[in-house]
């Protein structure tokens, strides 16, 4: 079990960093999710979607750490105005988390509704959104680099 934990890490990592967008250090984030794995774990039992079910721990210490993070705003982690990380950071958490897993992660619409334990209808519709808010944002910005 260990080694296949071992295995998903620089997936959780990579998550982790395009979450960090918010303000939240990625290796704390993976460090917690890590740490929950191996409370809850309990010795000898097996996961049948382990990357479904560590996602999902890290969803839930980025929810929580969210808590804690003033409202009216994330933090800005300096990216250029405009540029794909800003506008992803733009998204509603819940859009954010659904577009990178899917995007990013490459993982299947049911998968991300059990690892965010939400219905696969939302998945859906907040990537829906996520999408467009991107398609629009970036192709506003676009016009604006043609214009100049």
């Amino acid at each position: 079990m260990e080694a296949r934990i071992a295995e998903l890490i620089p997936r959780l990592r990579r998550y982790a960093r395009a979450l960090s967008i918010s303000g939240l250090p990625s290796d704390g984030l993976v460090r917690a999710t890590l740490e929950r794995a191996g409370q809850e774990l309990g010795g000898a039992q097996t996961r049948s979607d382990l990357r479904g079910w560590l996602f999902g721990l890290m969803h839930d210490v980025y929810v929580r750490s969210l808590a804690g993070i003033e409202e009216g705003g994330l933090a800005n982690d300096g990216s250029p105005p405009g540029s794909f990380e800003q506008v992803i950071g733009e998204l509603t958490a819940g859009q954010r988390e659904v577009f990178l897993l899917v995007t990013l992660e490459d993982m299947r619409y049911d998968e991300v509704a059990r690892a965010l334990n939400v219905p696969i209808g939302t998945v859906m519709s907040r990537l829906s959104r996520a999408r467009e808010k991107l398609r629009l944002r970036l192709t506003s910005q676009a016009r604006l680099r043609a214009s100049k």
